[in-house]
């Protein structure tokens, strides 16, 4: 991919209108429309939800905690329904793709959490820190990589990520045929390597495991040739051999 493009696609975001528009103007227009088209076309024409009020409560909130894990009692505190309520409107939102949700990964990992999904938004243009934005911006392109190596036959792949109650934590973990392939620990800047990326890669067998940078510049490398320890790796050169 261009640097021009990989530029865009993290600025504006990977819907194709704003993207080609690559004009800022545009693109805040264009994402708060379809927030506004979600809640008031969308949920109407396809769901049987009726609280929208609360239901604007909730897409707030989930609007400003991407790449967080979701703890459903808490938020059907706050957007005051109940926890089965708070669950089926999360899957709504899913279906009308304002985000989507990844499971733990636990088989063979000691003192992992179970329960707990990681919740991501697909617009990662609209969101402010660089570390959410940077984690959300790699979720969606494993996600849509997954997706495509199991709709082509190479694999029954799907994502996950890894915590322990230790509060160890690997962003990502993608699994193929039932067995973890490689890990990603997503930063935004270059730092030391987590020790959790050794810690799980350890636990899981994984062959890979990668500390994904995404202010970094491409590197002409193959990050599948030699599999072993943790690496770092540009997002730019990691991103371009996946799908």
């Amino acid at each position: 991919i261009k640097t021009s493009d990989f530029e865009a696609l993290w600025v504006h975001g990977g819907y194709p209108e704003p993207f080609l528009k690559r004009e800022a103007r545009f693109s805040r227009r264009w994402h708060s429309l379809r927030q506004e088209q979600l809640l008031q076309e969308d949920v109407r024409d396809f769901t049987q939800i009726q609280q929208i009020g609360q239901l604007e409560t909730l897409v707030r909130i989930l609007s400003s905690r991407s790449a967080s894990q979701l703890v459903y009692s808490s938020l059907a505190s706050q957007v005051r329904v109940a926890v089965d309520t708070i669950r089926r409107w999360v899957a709504a939102l899913s279906a009308l793709h304002l985000g989507f949700t990844i499971q733990p990964w636990f088989n063979n990992v000691t003192r992992s959490l179970r329960k707990e999904p990681k919740w991501f938004l697909r617009d990662w243009a609209s969101i402010e820190a660089p570390g959410a934005r940077a984690e959300t911006f790699v979720a969606c392109h494993l996600l849509k990589a997954v997706e495509g190596w199991t709709d082509m036959g190479l694999g029954k792949c799907h994502l996950g990520y890894l915590r322990d109650k230790n509060q160890r934590e690997v962003d990502f973990v993608v699994i193929r045929d039932g067995q973890p392939w490689f890990l990603a620990e997503v930063k935004y800047r270059e730092e030391p390597v987590t020790k959790s990326l050794s810690h799980f890669q350890g636990e899981t067998a994984a062959p890979f495991a990668f500390q994904v940078v995404l202010d970094a510049d491409y590197v002409d490398a193959d990050c599948f040739a030699s599999p072993g320890r943790p690496i770092t790796v540009p997002a730019k050169t990691l991103l371009s051999q996946l799908l």
